[in-house]
């Protein structure tokens, strides 16, 4: 069959779109890492299935699968890019979009042609609903990892996050600890990691090795629980500019109980079509 896809990113973190709502097939696991194959596919971090609504309160489904073949919860820069590919599609005209995630509704707002605004949801700060293994709910906690003891946060955006407090960013030891702290036993559904610099209470700089994908060039929903973390630490203000490696985000959070707002850009890249 051949499948047609659209390639797009917002702020580096690039996707495959597709759109099975106007053409019929269903994904397997060898079809994603195909698509995620940047010498023998298409190449991305994370493919974006868009699907007809499962529930007459939404607009759409959205599943998102990694490069590994693994469908995961939630992607804050996939949410942005999936707004305007339904818009740019005519699948809809809504300036407001309610999408539904294997983490729950979401929703899109059109700013503009390129910017997108996300409510993200309420974080999730309780160890069991992360999930994370810790006697108790705490601000930071002391794990484990390769013979030190690191001080994290631990938050959920609908998928799991670690985020550590560095120096520097550009001098964070990001391809040594990744992956030791994606799949450390503590996060029994392995975490996205973060690894943060405060340069401000309004800004910091990011860098994030995504669970199943590795160092990826931004991350929605990483840069969303680093600024919670910062929050609840109190190095950080209300609304915080947070800069990747692929571009800037802007994220707001009120505090507990209220969602996470992120806005930021989205670009199509181009589109084909790809026999799988």
């Amino acid at each position: 069959m051949l499948l047609k896809f659209t390639k797009m990113h917002g702020a580096g973190n690039d996707f495959v779109v597709v759109d099975l709502i106007s053409q019929r097939y269903k994904l397997r696991p060898r079809d994603v890492r195909l698509l995620a194959d940047r010498h023998f596919g298409v190449g991305c971090d994370q493919v974006l299935v868009v699907e007809a609504p499962g529930r007459p309160e939404v607009d759409f489904s959205y599943r998102i699968y990694n490069a590994d073949g693994n469908e995961v919860e939630q992607c804050g820069n996939g949410a942005r890019c999936f707004a305007r590919f339904v818009r740019e599609k005519k699948l809809t005209t809504k300036d407001v979009i309610n999408v539904e995630t294997a983490a729950g509704i979401i929703e899109l707002r059109m700013l503009n042609r390129q910017d997108v605004q996300v409510n993200m949801g309420v974080p999730e700060l309780e160890p069991a609903a992360i999930p994370f293994t810790a006697p108790s709910r705490a601000d930071s906690y002391a794990l484990s990892v390769d013979g030190a003891s690191l001080e994290i946060g631990a938050v959920s955006m609908g998928n799991p996050h670690a985020v550590l407090r560095v120096d520097s960013v550009l001098e964070a030891p990001v391809q040594r600890l990744g992956p030791m702290i994606e799949t450390h036993p503590d996060f029994p559904r392995r975490a996205n990691v973060g690894f943060m610099q405060v340069v401000s209470a309004r800004e910091i700089k990011l860098r994030v090795f995504e669970r199943g994908v590795g160092e990826t060039l931004a991350c929605g929903t990483g840069a969303c629980a680093a600024v919670v973390y910062g929050i609840t630490r109190g190095w950080l203000r209300d609304l915080v500019t947070v800069e990747l490696p692929g571009g800037k985000l802007s994220i707001s959070w009120a505090g507990r109980g209220q969602p996470v707002i992120m806005t930021g850009p989205t670009e199509v890249v181009f589109e084909g079509s790809i026999r799988i």
